[in-house]
């Protein structure tokens, strides 16, 4: 029997690259697409409002070669995310993702992403809502609570109540997220990260397809969560940072598949993309900023990364910045 599209996205779920403000849009995913052909990528998280009201082809669109591509929505309004959801699918996206993890000041103000920990009966509401308007699966990214909630407590009813509504994949940033005291930042580094209290959900919920996130810094690390029986791992900073190290190795090392390009290749895949974006009025930097850890750890890395910095700005800065980056590299692991 074929494979299910649902479990296509499942099966990349076993790494799968975190949704980031500002960093996982369009060119970035482009770019992680060279390193691995199977880790799941996700978009920046979109709100409903602006999906309905904003320009949904610049906030929605993507190249097919994104594929497995999930968009992340926020929101509160069960009507606004459902329609949002209808209007997101029409752009062929694989899967779409509710948040209740995001701690910004912004996020709370419009009454969605991790202060909705305090609320499931409402996301509840919103992904049956979501769920009545898709074809494709919806799923949930939380925190295991916030502010003075006792996670043990809050953790199992919240999944209990949202998996009542139909959502049985969800990715679980392993710590709180503080809402008053702490930025955005902090709240990714100061609450201490507890991945036992995940693994205990999935022994719990063994019916649940449950994700762990939060502080990951290796496949080896990864590969351990899997080992102990979680389903899948989302990645964040470490795989915009160190991008070859995880999504290059990804494949080979999460997937069983054959390596994927070299770094030098992947710079080669680029230069197409790249040319056409500039071609069509868009300036270097808005891509090679999200390729600035290609070469992290290696001999060459800081030169790659001074002249693609210094010299990618300008608005005739084109393919030979590239080059003359790639230049550094080979001059210094010659």
């Amino acid at each position: 029997m074929p494979e299910q599209p649902v479990d296509k996205v499942r099966r990349a779920a076993r790494l799968s690259v975190a949704p980031m403000m500002d960093w996982t849009d369009r060119h970035c995913r482009f770019f992680h697409r060279q390193m691995s052909r199977h880790a799941l990528l996700y978009t920046e998280m979109v709100t409903s409002p602006a999906v309905i009201h904003g320009d949904r082809d610049r906030l929605l669109g993507f190249d097919a070669i994104e594929h497995p591509v999930a968009l992340q929505l926020g929101g509160s309004d069960p009507r606004e995310l459902a329609e949002a959801t209808r209007i997101a699918e029409g752009y062929g996206y694989d899967e779409i993702n509710l948040n209740v993890g995001c701690p910004s000041d912004r996020v709370q103000s419009g009454c969605f992403g991790a202060v909705l920990m305090e609320r499931p009966g409402l996301v509840a509401d919103c992904v049956a809502a979501m769920i009545d308007a898709a074809r494709v699966e919806v799923t949930v990214k939380c925190r295991i609570g916030v502010d003075d909630q006792v996670p043990e407590d809050v953790l199992p009813a919240f999944l209990e109540t949202v998996s009542a509504a139909g959502v049985t994949r969800f990715a679980i940033h392993a710590r709180k997220a503080w809402l008053q005291g702490l930025s955005p930042r902090e709240n990714r580094e100061i609450p201490p990260l507890n991945y036992p209290l995940v693994e205990e959900m999935k022994q719990r919920y063994p019916h649940l397809h449950i994700s762990v996130n939060g502080g990951i810094q290796s496949l080896e690390q990864a590969g351990g969560f899997l080992d102990r029986g979680l389903d899948g791992v989302m990645v964040g900073r470490s795989a915009y940072h160190e991008p070859w190290e995880i999504l290059g190795r990804a494949d080979h090392v999460m997937f069983g598949a054959e390596p994927g390009p070299d770094a030098f290749e992947v710079v080669e895949r680029m230069k197409p993309y790249i040319a056409n974006h500039l071609q069509h009025g868009g300036r270097l930097h808005q891509i090679t900023r999200h390729m600035l850890g290609l070469f992290h750890g290696r001999p060459g890395a800081r030169g790659w990364r001074r002249v693609l910095s210094e010299r990618g700005h300008g608005g005739e800065a084109g393919l030979d910045v590239l080059d003359a980056a790639l230049a550094e590299v080979r001059r210094v692991a010659a």
